[in-house]
């Protein structure tokens, strides 16, 4: 009590602020204007709007204060940082607060994966809210490094930072009445559920929300979005990597339904993150596509705070911790500095660093265990004509089928780089299974080579993609002798690679060098022929069979639509 009455003779002006921005002009997202005022800090919290006697004073005249910026879902995995290093990648850039789904950890290394984030999270100045996992596995079409019951869901759901339960990715369980499912679901009490609904409308998609799930990141077009919006679900505004789906939502946000929006990333990778940015990136786009400025910021910050209970964030009001971004012009979101409780971290151009000596990095054990296999096991015996393609559709991870002929030489079906046919191999890495996907994808452009990752979600399984079963199978070896992470081969030689030793999802590097990483690694996918932006990533998402319409998992080729595999031969 007695720290709370000196906080609060601050705020009466009693006793000296810690700090006063003086002359700013406020982007208030609360009443939805733009006014001049003086903002008091004390104890890393805004105390008011006024004048008061204050230990240190920024003058900010000709400059524009927003609060930071939230990311509404991400899977900071998909950065392959570690979450302080993801701090400081994402600070300089305005954002202050996140909400993250740690799935792609739980699903390689499960509860450990989760404490691993929840002991990350207090070593950083960035606020991380975590929703829990929902579907680990992500469904039964993939063999996973772990699982997570609804049993466990209740103990951790009662963490602090926890807020609510991750997108619930297996919508057929959810919309058929699956016990464990819906377990799962209720496993949220008060908090939040998110969802996971490509392209599902109709009575489905009422079961889907009746169902207690309140969100979703996967619209990919206006219509879906509006029937999504029109039914009550919080629409997030997704624009990541390789999924960008901004430019087609932001027509539906009107002044009346904006409060509805969120941005959000769900997927981003490091060197995205150094040229071309964070929300701060959303921010600017929907601007620029004509978004009210005022409205575009309330999305960026208590429309997220607000729909996910997040405490005192996303606003500059009396309490609320001071997070916010001195911005030169805010239309062009151009970031001068950066303060988080009262903090500069981000000022004149230069990250204020924190040093990494602060922060004790937990350890996880090992995550690769593939078992032995030989060339020959990438074979794919030729049992017909015509084959099924996975179609890469541009700036989506939802996919499309394209039926062609085989390309067969001694029996076997071929890559076929005249006609960007390529073989994609998924070999199971947690338990030593032996088993072994094997499909064909259009769309990687590859002339020669082999790419390949331990980044596949969800099960995060070794993912390859080549021209020849050479070079795949040393992707394979340089994988397993990496412990995980991305490679370019080329006439049976690494030509590039990332190690993520971190559950073959993180590296331990620095932000920038991993950026560096990236940048080299699609330089040397362009060098033996890769057209895709982000080969990477969307390599990645190949492996998800809850997202239509074909997916490669350790299982086989995935029909998504049917739920089930489906043969690889369509004759």
């Amino acid at each position: 009590m007695r720290e709370f009455l000196i906080k609060l003779a601050a705020a009466k002006g009693d006793i000296e602020a810690d700090l006063l921005v003086k002359n700013a002009k406020i982007i208030n997202v609360i009443s939805g204007e733009i006014h001049t005022e003086n903002v008091g800090i004390y104890d890393g919290r805004f105390i008011g709007f006024g004048d008061y006697a204050a230990k240190k004073v920024i003058d900010a005249s000709g400059l524009f204060m927003s609060p930071g910026f939230i990311d509404g879902h991400i899977h900071f995995e998909s950065t392959m940082l570690t979450l302080p290093e993801f701090s400081r990648a994402v600070l300089q850039r305005g954002t202050t607060a996140v909400v993250i789904d740690p799935h792609e950890i739980a699903n390689v290394l499960g509860l450990d994966g989760i404490r691993y984030v929840l002991h990350s999270i207090n070593q950083i100045p960035l606020d991380v809210f975590v929703m829990l996992p929902s579907c680990v596995p992500a469904t039964a079409l993939e063999t996973s490094g772990s699982s997570i019951t609804h049993k466990e869901l209740n103990y951790i759901i009662q963490e602090e930072s926890v807020v609510g339960i991750g997108e619930m990715m297996d919508f057929p369980s959810v919309i058929n009445g699956d016990e464990e499912a819906h377990k799962r679901i209720a496993a949220a009490k008060w908090k939040k559920v998110d969802g996971h609904a490509p392209g599902i409308s109709g009575k489905n998609l009422n079961a889907y929300i009746f169902s207690n799930i309140d969100s979703d990141h996967e619209s990919t077009s206006a219509k879906e979005a509006m029937e999504k919006l029109r039914k009550g679900m919080h629409i997030l505004i997704r624009e990541g990597t390789s999924e960008r789906n901004l430019e087609d939502l932001i027509p539906i946000v009107t002044k009346e339904n904006a409060w509805h929006f969120s941005f959000a990333t769900d997927d981003k990778h490091p060197d995205d993150l150094l040229e071309e940015g964070h929300i701060d990136h959303s921010l600017k786009k929907a601007i620029s596509l004509g978004m009210d400025p005022i409205i575009a910021y309330q999305i960026a910050t208590i429309n997220t705070s607000n729909h996910y209970r997040l405490k005192n964030v996303g606003a500059i009001k009396p309490r609320f911790w001071a997070d916010f971004v001195l911005l030169s012009d805010y239309k062009k979101v151009k970031i001068e500095a950066v303060y988080k409780k009262g903090r500069p971290l981000f000022k004149d151009n230069k990250l204020i660093d924190f040093s990494r000596n602060e922060y004790s990095a937990p350890t996880v054990r090992g995550a690769m265990n593939p078992g032995e296999f030989s060339q020959k096991d990438f074979q794919i015996p030729a049992k017909g004509k015509r084959i099924r393609v996975i179609d890469i559709l541009p700036d989506q991870i939802v996919t499309g089928e394209y039926i062609a002929d085989a390309k067969i030489e001694n029996n076997l079906v071929e890559s076929d780089v005249s006609r960007d046919i390529l073989k994609i191999i998924v070999i199971e890495r947690h338990k030593a299974t032996g088993r072994i996907g094997k499909a064909f994808v259009r769309g990687f452009g590859l002339k020669k080579g082999a790419i390949g990752s331990t980044v596949a979600h969800d099960a995060h399984n070794i993912v390859i993609v080549g021209t020849n079963d050479a070079d795949m199978f040393a992707a394979f070896e340089q994988i397993k002798k990496l412990q995980g992470g991305l490679v370019v081969i080329e006439k049976g030689k690494v030509t590039a690679q990332l190690p993520l030793p971190v559950g073959g999802l993180l590296s331990t590097n620095r932000f920038e060098k991993i950026a560096a990483d990236i940048k080299a690694l699609k330089e040397k996918v362009i060098s033996i022929g890769g057209t895709h932006t982000s080969p990477f990533m969307i390599l990645s998402f190949l492996c998800l069979s809850p997202i239509p319409k074909l997916k490669v998992t350790d299982l086989g080729l995935i029909d998504v639509e049917k739920f089930s595999t489906t043969s690889l031969f369509a004759d």
